[in-house]
Formats: C-alpha cells, structure tokens, sequence
C-alpha cells in the first residue's frame, strides 16, 4: 500500500483503518495487531519537504495526530532527526511515549526501507521491539505492553512524503543475508542527503529538478597529510552529469552543490569548470563522462603536521543523549557566497584520469576540508575510493 502525505485514503488499496491524517498518523486495522505475525516494513518513496516519517507501534485508540513514540504507550523511530548540532553525526531518534528523542541508528534517505518487529522471545507484558535499515537492524528496545495492545503505525508530518507499506514483511531471505555481508561503508560518511550507499557505490535519488535539489556526501574525516587525496568513477552519467567533486568545510548546507558556498571548492564534470565559493565557476579542465576517474587531494605546507589535524577532534563527536523535538524549527540557514574561512594556506589540486587538471591554493578552515561529493540529475551513480593511494 503506497500512502502519501496529506490524503485521507492510500493511493492503492482501500481497505485500511485510519489512513495518514493530514497532519500525521496511519495505524493499522484491528486484524493488525502484531500478534501473530509481527513485523511491518515501509520503503521511503518520497522524503517530501522535511523528511518528517516515523515508524513504529501505538494502542489501538492512539491519537492520530501525534506521530508514533510521542505518547505514552507507543514507539517509534523518526527519520527527520538528523542534525544533533553543528559538530554532530546524522542520526536517527527513537521516541519512546515522549517527545524527546534518544540517538538510536544511521540516517536513512528516499529508497531506504525502515522496519519495525516484535523479537520471537518477548514476552506478553514485556515486549523486546526493534527497527531495521534496509534489512539490518539497527538496534531494539523494551516497552511494557501486551502483544495484542501493539498496532503498526506509520507517521508523516510534511508536504510531499510517501511511503510503500509492507505489513507483511518477510527478512532473514538468503538474497538479504548475502546483501548483509557486504560492508556498508556507512561508517565512512557524516552525511548523505538525496544519496543512496551501496558498499562504495553512490546513487543520486533526488528530484533532479532544480539546483536545490542537489544530493551531497560528505565523508566523516577531512583528508590530512597521511590520507591526502581520493577518488571516484563515474559509473553513470544520468540525465546531465551534474556531478561535482570537492572539498568542502565540515557541515556543509546539504542543498548547495559543492563550490558553491564559502569553505568549498570543486570541480564539475559537466562542465569542466572550478567553482570556488561561488556560484560562477572558472574555465578549468576537461569535461568528465561515464568511465572517467576524477580525483582531489591537498598538498599540505612542508612545515605542517598530523598533530596540527589532531586538534580538531574529528574521529569522534560529542553527542547529548537526549535531544528536543526540532518539528517547528525553521529551515537551514542559506549560505551566501563568499572568500574561504581564514586559515593556514594549502594547495588543492584535482585529476582526471591520473592526469593533474589543476591546482588552486585556498585557506584550510578550523576542522578541516572534508571529500564532498555533488549530484544533480537523475541516474547519477558513482564509485568512491576514500584511499586510493593506501595499496
């Protein structure tokens, strides 16, 4: 069943209970409760204005206007809780009957698949819930309550957002398991925005409309002088090969096609250009095509040191353990254009085909530049190697 924010029926399939109110909740008919069969799935079709879909399990009369884990009695796990704050992972929140969220799992994008079980071994009374990640689970928790009390809920809260609903999802199939063995690699990004990761694999999943609509991956270390340099194939061209790399300063806005904002600086294969902190790029190289290699690196200053990126704390950040619901926060900040943040000089240089294209001294911002990956047009896919230089 495929339901779609503000309808009051399911675009297929007429026969459920409480369809998705315009403000937020589906739940699932009383034949539904999780007795019995006990695991429900939705495939993220569309992430809409602000991504705000939740799954999880309520009581049968839950207050359809409030999204699953906000009451007492119910859980659910949120996907538009991402920024913690400025120097923070993306993560997901669990809410557990309150509108405070606790840091639960990774940060899921349009085509990611969230589910929501009941463990084999729970208990009537004491029930073990837990929610995966395209077939992964990402973690579980314990709720007081009866196996028949427990109603699959799906919420939506903003403008755009549709979901697949599997209420009858089946895991564990070998096809999974084999998927499950190849490493994610998601612990090598600090964000991915409209970008679906399959091992090294990026694929843009935006709309592919507007220069908003831009897809971004940002790696979760910035390059130094013992990982200086990376690289990434470009696999498909999609619809205009809108595809940029870069460098880019830690928290980069998520709708700004790298070099296009203060603290960044990229080259783009559509056009061949270099575009440093501006929205006008400078003549620079070749074009790039399906089967090119781009490549990025920093020739850091005789005179600088490990310890210098030591400092900056990058492997690991602070993160509180609880944070506020932000559903009414206003949007992301617009960044202007502009001069680098000041800082130490170093020279950034970018390849194509293991052949240098050019090279452009910028200042190195406080935290670093970080590997920033662009996309804008449809069927854009492209493979990273973080360290090709590594053997």
């Amino acid at each position: 069943m495929i339901f779609r924010h503000g309808r009051r029926k399911p675009l297929s399939d007429e026969n459920s209970r409480n369809p998705a109110s315009s403000k937020g909740t589906m739940a699932g008919s009383a034949e539904q409760d999780f007795e019995g069969w006990r695991r429900t799935q939705v495939t993220i079709i569309d992430t809409g204005v602000r991504g705000m879909i939740a799954v999880g399990l309520v009581p049968k009369l839950y207050d359809l206007d409030q999204q699953p884990g906000w009451l007492q009695h119910s859980v659910g796990f949120h996907a538009d809780d991402g920024k913690l704050n400025a120097h923070s992972l993306l993560l997901y929140r669990l809410y557990n009957g309150n509108t405070v969220g606790q840091q639960f799992g990774p940060k899921c994008c349009r085509g990611d698949k969230i589910g929501c079980g009941i463990s084999p071994d729970s208990d009537d009374g004491q029930v073990t819930v837990f929610f995966t990640k395209n077939g992964k689970e990402v973690g579980s928790v314990e709720i007081a309550a009866s196996l028949d009390t427990l109603y699959p809920a799906v919420g939506m809260h903003s403008l755009g957002e549709e979901v697949l609903l599997d209420l009858n999802a089946e895991w564990g199939t070998d096809e999974d398991d084999g998927q499950m063995i190849v490493d994610s690699h998601e612990d090598d990004w600090s964000c991915l925005h409209d970008v679906r990761l399959t091992g090294t694999l990026l694929k843009y999943v935006g709309k592919g409309k507007s220069i908003v609509d831009v897809g971004l991956a940002q790696a979760r270390r910035p390059l130094n002088t013992r990982f200086h340099y990376y690289e990434l194939e470009i696999t498909d061209a999609g619809e205009k090969c809108y595809i940029a790399l870069g460098l880019a300063r830690r928290d980069y806005p998520k709708n700004r096609h790298p070099g296009w904002s203060r603290g960044s600086i990229a080259y783009h294969a559509d056009d061949g250009k270099l575009f440093h902190g501006s929205g006008v790029g400078d003549p620079f190289g070749p074009r790039c095509f399906e089967g090119d290699v781009m490549g990025c690196g920093i020739m850091f200053p005789r005179d600088f040191t490990d310890d210098e990126t030591d400092d900056w704390g990058f492997e690991v950040f602070t993160k509180p353990s609880e944070v506020q619901n932000d559903l009414y926060a206003g949007q992301e900040e617009e960044e202007s254009e502009g001069e680098d943040l000041e800082g130490k000089k170093v020279v950034v240089f970018f390849t194509r085909n293991g052949k240098l294209v050019g090279r452009r001294e910028v200042a190195l911002p406080v935290g670093g530049l970080y590997p920033t990956i662009g996309m804008m047009s449809s069927g854009e896919k492209v493979r990273v190697d973080l360290h090709p230089l590594s053997g």
